[in-house]
């Protein structure tokens, strides 16, 4: 669990998927950028980060299923003239919608574990992507 401080709190999922060819990952972005981001969002009073991660995944990128394993670590980035902390958990992905809440605003694209780093080498989350890689490889389930 994360301790609630000073510090704003949010969580994020690392959406993915097995198929013949290994495993895929879901990254997302607003429409009018080219940056390639995670679900995440603000933890709520009275959520868990493991509710907000789920919760994040299926308004924003219109994703369900379930969070495996513990938490892959956490960034710190800038935002809004403050420094949020977030955690990071990896979501086995069992349903994808075809229209979600914020599918006018975002929208999403899988891509192989492979190329998750390069697609992501300005995020925050980028330092914890070895470990991402190392568990979905490992076959965590």
């Amino acid at each position: 669990m994360v301790e609630q401080g000073s510090v704003p709190q949010q969580a994020a999922a690392i959406p993915f998927r097995r198929d013949g060819d290994g495993v895929q990952v879901c990254i997302i972005r607003k429409r009018d950028s080219e940056r390639w981001g995670i679900p995440k969002g603000l933890v709520d009073p009275g959520d868990t980060p493991e509710q907000t991660a789920l919760t994040e995944s299926l308004e924003e990128a219109g994703l369900e299923g379930q969070l495996v394993g513990e938490q892959v670590g956490t960034y710190a980035y800038k935002k809004w003239r403050t420094t949020f902390s977030v955690v990071v958990f990896l979501l086995e992905v069992h349903k994808e919608q075809e229209i979600w809440l914020e599918a006018r605003l975002r929208e999403r694209r899988w891509v192989p574990l492979g190329e998750l780093a390069s697609l992501l080498k300005t995020h925050p989350v980028w330092p914890l992507l070895n470990r991402v890689r190392s568990r979905l490889e490992d076959n965590v389930s």
